[in-house]
């Protein structure tokens, strides 16, 4: 059951506040990040592809408008009972312009398609997407000699000029900021007339797992991909296989729903949980245990066991995580953690100043708005115990913000979410999936 409460200052979403223990099955839509990278190289095959089951959400079809852009059919089976992406591939051709609203695979992976295309892309996207870093996708095209007009910006709006084809070769870029920029260049790359050998010269890379994640999808469809040594990938030339792709749910958008057992008690599973993946929210097993959860793993999927829950006396413990291979992850486990009576430190994060708002600040502002004890590092959150108070929550755009915010309404009266309606750009239900969890 929960209990509701709405404001009277704002059209703000109330958080429900969890006021019994769980026992529910929360089915996840698809992966956003296989999703995209499955478009991707289905629009760049050599036959079409197919995708079952596909991530249905803004990032998703701001893809499938893209590549419908630049030329590709893109066919959806889902009015006629079916829930399938029929992709044919097509030449690509430009004279177009690209709306990449706050998908961050839409503005870094589809430039380098549109270097391919005969004819100007223009790249432009949301106020908060113009904010975000693009000045190595931009440099690393250039670098390959393609012509983009960014009037010295370094972020969007900015116009490839395809000539249909790209050159390719030798590469060094820093990806410091993001393991997107590599992925957008690997992705393409077979279609490169020399490959490509890509070097990342900076001192870190956030988000390995995302760059093991575009590897393996390369090789599943029979491009050949090797990585000399470390930071460094090599490309070779060659055709991409069209396939039929099952698609895995997005593990990343569990965190919510299985952190909320060990709020309210009880027990949630996600079903249909692979048992090998590249996603990074398979580490939420490993993460939620060191809260004090119970995690298992069977032909159910994954079910964390809260036992009586924060609201049932049972407390979380507070954690010392480095997050720096599963960013994406952490809004979600900084608002459990800013529930616990003892002290949590992440850090690996700091490049999530550069995600859809900065979080790492969002993150601190809002926690401590609600009263909380939160604290920005140079490459994380520090955490101190503290009791949380209702309020406005602000989401800044960003979808995991939102969901956060949703989490620490579980166990706080009067928390409202500044515009639930972002969780569309990876969870278009997610207010529907976290009322029906509650009352299941």
């Amino acid at each position: 059951m929960t209990s509701r409460v709405y404001s009277r200052e704002s059209d703000d979403w109330a958080a429900p506040r969890a006021t019994s223990s769980l026992s529910a099955v929360v089915p996840i839509p698809g992966s956003k990040s296989l999703t995209n990278r499955e478009l991707v190289l289905a629009a760049l095959s050599d036959r079409p592809s197919a995708i079952h089951r596909p991530l249905r959400s803004r990032d998703s079809s701001l893809m499938i408008d893209a590549l419908a852009q630049l030329g590709v059919e893109c066919l959806d089976s889902i009015k006629t009972g079916s829930d399938t992406l029929r992709v044919n591939p097509a030449p690509l051709s430009g004279d177009v312009t690209i709306d990449c609203g706050l998908a961050g695979t839409v503005m870094r992976f589809v430039p380098p398609l549109a270097a391919l295309a005969h004819g100007p892309v223009t790249f432009d996207g949301d106020e908060g997407a113009r904010r975000r870093p693009m000045a190595t996708t931009i440099d690393s095209l250039r670098k390959l000699g393609v012509v983009v007009d960014d009037a010295g910006t370094g972020t969007l709006p900015f116009t490839v000029h395809g000539t249909g084809h790209v050159t390719g070769g030798d590469i060094t870029i820093d990806a410091s900021q993001s393991s997107q920029f590599v992925s957008g260049l690997l992705l393409a790359a077979a279609r490169f007339d020399e490959g490509i050998t890509l070097r990342h010269s900076g001192e870190r890379l956030p988000s390995m797992p995302h760059i093991d994640m575009t590897i393996a999808c390369l090789r599943a469809r029979g491009v050949t991909v090797t990585q000399p040594e470390p930071g460094v990938w090599r490309v070779e030339p060659g055709s991409i296989a069209g396939l039929d792709i099952d698609m895995e749910p997005d593990l990343s958008n569990a965190a919510p729903f299985l952190a909320a057992a060990l709020i309210a008690g009880g027990s949630v599973t996600v079903p249909h949980w692979p048992t090998q993946t590249t996603q990074v929210g398979d580490d939420l097993g490993d993460y939620i245990t060191q809260f004090g959860g119970v995690v298992t793993s069977d032909d159910r999927g994954m079910t964390v066991d809260g036992g009586r829950g924060i609201l049932g006396g049972r407390p979380i413990s507070g954690v010392t995580l480095d997050l720096s291979t599963g960013g994406e992850l952490a809004p979600a486990l900084v608002a459990l953690a800013a529930l616990a009576p003892q002290p949590s430190t992440f850090t690996g994060i700091a490049h999530l100043r550069g995600h859809e708002t900065d979080r790492l600040a969002s993150l601190v502002t809002e926690i401590n708005r609600l009263g909380g004890n939160a604290t920005e590092l140079p490459d994380g959150i520090h955490l101190e115990p503290a009791t949380l108070h209702g309020g406005h929550w602000h989401s800044y755009e960003d979808h995991r913000m939102a969901t956060a915010g949703a989490i620490i309404g579980l166990a706080v009266d009067g928390v409202f979410v500044n515009d639930i309606g972002t969780t569309s750009k990876t969870l278009p239900d997610f207010p529907a999936m976290w009322t029906g969890m509650l009352t299941s």
